[in-house]
């Protein structure tokens, strides 16, 4: 087969991506619609597992900790497969990583399907976790093609926030698929879109791609440091808070030993002539400053994740009741996907992250009064504001990493995917664990508090001890053993009321941090303003209106 040829204007952007032609409306369309198909198989393949983590836990007959084990495998090999996954589809071609992609996510979904001890799922789920970190990058290559050159920062925008959507999505399909009682309906849905995402990219190929030796041995040293450091950290902040800190000496050693294999990394690649990840460029005051940015604000979305989940289910409410609220999510997500496409401006990208900081100062207030009364609907406005304030975010902080990337070189491209991948995923296992270890002490506090009002001389207390002896009286005839009873149901309540004070204290806290966190937003706006710093962004809007005036060109 003859070597394809390409036309300057044509040529792909870095080597492992596809090439760039110009395709008809219909093409664009189709690559479109299967851009939007790999996002949500992308997200969807582990937000099955963690909205249904304590249904796999009954089934498989796991502990706690043993189920967050699960999610802990599938983050340990996503976060650290793109360090050699994007260097292989540089070296080897972009339609051999598709296929092997694409074949191993399959393979993984049906192999969940013979899964029924703990070992073995953990194993699949490790395997997912490395075939998953393909297809997000899949997913923006595709919607790529589907719009034309100067509107590619849309297409980074779209494809980084389609994947968002599957929590909220996999709690909305959750019901239905569990309907007949069997967990394996989770893993038929996975391996049917998986199916279905082989088949629509095999139908429809992405154009071809250049390719060059990108391999180093020194590579594989560096992700030999590198990968054992990063599972150390996630399996501290997976069980850290469950196994609790203090309480197991594998959680001191294992974030010892975390620090220094991740210190040796960094140090590799810092006198590196070719190095995997670019500490210098890294290192820069505007890449740190980003990446902070973008792990500060994924800690505050912990509050969806975390806290208005969390608090429904202390009072009783399951996947079952909480649909209608996951739809408004998933809607009021593709309308901030919308509003950051639409109203992109290269010259004002610091509002809207400033913005969707604020939405969630307004969303974490709104939700620090809950009580046992609180359902659903009491949460429909306020994850609606978190829901388009994610959207809003997540695309203005990835179109200005993928501006600072391209403009830097196309050799840096590695090092940022890493390091954001690294601060999304990191950054949300960090919210989740510090809201949840708060909350964990916060409760035990209130608890404290409750309990010390609770005399059985107070005719409240009294009366509340009655009526629960009176409720197990058609089914326990001892007296005693109904007192006891009466006195277990009492203390059961206490339990769930200092739940719902220490979830209202996790509201605050995200409010508080989130006002911080504007405050340090407009702080570096005006820093930004004041040297006169020039937009990445519009230069790379430049560079891209450059790039298109050939194919334009050429069509007249």
């Amino acid at each position: 087969m003859a070597e394809y040829v390409f036309k300057p204007h044509e040529r792909p952007t870095l080597p492992g991506s596809p090439a760039n032609p110009e395709h008809p409306t219909r093409r664009m369309v189709i690559y479109f619609l299967i851009g939007c198909l790999i996002g949500i198989t992308a997200g969807l393949g582990n937000a099955l597992i963690a909205v249904n983590l304590n249904f796999a836990q009954g089934t498989l007959g796991l502990n706690s900790d043993e189920a967050a084990w699960l999610t802990a495998a599938y983050f340990m090999t996503n976060v650290s497969a793109n360090l050699l996954l994007i260097k292989y589809r540089q070296q080897f071609g972009l339609q051999p990583f598709i296929r092997y992609t694409l074949g191993a996510y399959a393979i993984t979904a049906l192999l969940h399907l013979f899964v029924h001890d703990f070992w073995t799922s953990v194993a699949v789920r490790a395997m997912s976790g490395i075939a998953t970190s393909g297809l997000t990058t899949l997913t923006i290559l595709y919607f790529f093609q589907a719009l034309p050159a100067p509107k590619r920062l849309a297409a980074v925008m779209i494809g980084i926030g389609i994947p968002q959507i599957a929590t909220p999505l996999a709690r909305v399909l959750s019901p239905g698929l569990l309907i007949w009682g069997d967990w394996h309906n989770l893993y038929w849905f996975e391996f049917g879109l998986a199916l279905a995402t082989l088949a629509a990219v095999m139908a429809q190929p992405l154009p071809p791609s250049e390719r060059e030796k990108v391999f180093e041995p020194a590579d594989f040293l560096t992700f030999g440091l590198l990968a054992p450091g990063l599972w150390l950290l996630i399996a501290v902040l997976s069980e850290g808070r469950i196994q609790w800190w203090t309480e197991r000496p594998w959680i001191g050693w294992s974030l010892a030993a975390s620090v220094a294999l991740i210190t040796a990394a960094v140090l590799v690649e810092h006198h590196r002539k070719n190095p995997l990840i670019n500490t210098r460029w890294l290192g820069t005051r505007e890449m740190l400053r980003l990446m902070a940015i973008a792990a500060s604000v994924r800690i505050l979305l912990s509050e969806q994740a975390f806290g208005s989940v969390g608090l429904l289910s202390v009072v009783g409410m399951i996947n079952d009741q909480m649909v209608t609220l996951n739809l408004i999510i998933i809607l009021a997500s593709i309308a901030g996907l919308v509003t950051a496409v639409l109203t992109f401006r290269p010259a004002h990208l610091s509002q809207p992250i400033i913005i969707a900081v604020v939405l969630i100062v307004i969303a974490s207030f709104m939700d620090a009064s809950t009580t046992n009364l609180t359902r659903p609907s009491h949460f429909y406005l306020s994850q609606a504001l978190i829901g388009f304030a994610s959207m809003l975010f997540l695309a203005q902080a990835m179109v200005i990493g993928i501006a600072r990337t391209l403009l830097a070189g196309g050799k840096n491209f590695v090092s940022f995917i890493v390091l954001f991948s690294l601060s999304q995923s990191i950054g949300g296992l960090v919210g989740g664990t510090l809201l949840g270890t708060f909350q964990t002490v916060r409760e035990k506090i209130h608890s404290h508090e409750l309990v010390q009002n609770i005399v059985a001389s107070d005719p409240l207390v009294a009366a509340r001890l009655g009526a629960g002896s009176r409720a197990v009286a058609g089914t326990i005839g001892d007296p005693v053993l109904r007192n006891a009873e009466g006195a277990a149901l009492l203390s059961q309540q206490v339990t769930r009321e200092a739940h719902i004070l220490a979830y209202n204290d996790v509201f605050l806290l995200v409010g508080v941090l989130a006002i911080l966190a504007t405050i340090w937003g407009f702080m570096i706006s005006r820093s930004i303003r004041r040297r006169n710093e020039p937009s990445p962004v519009i230069l790379l809007v430049q560079r891209l209106q450059s790039q298109a005036q050939p194919q334009a060109q050429q069509g007249q």
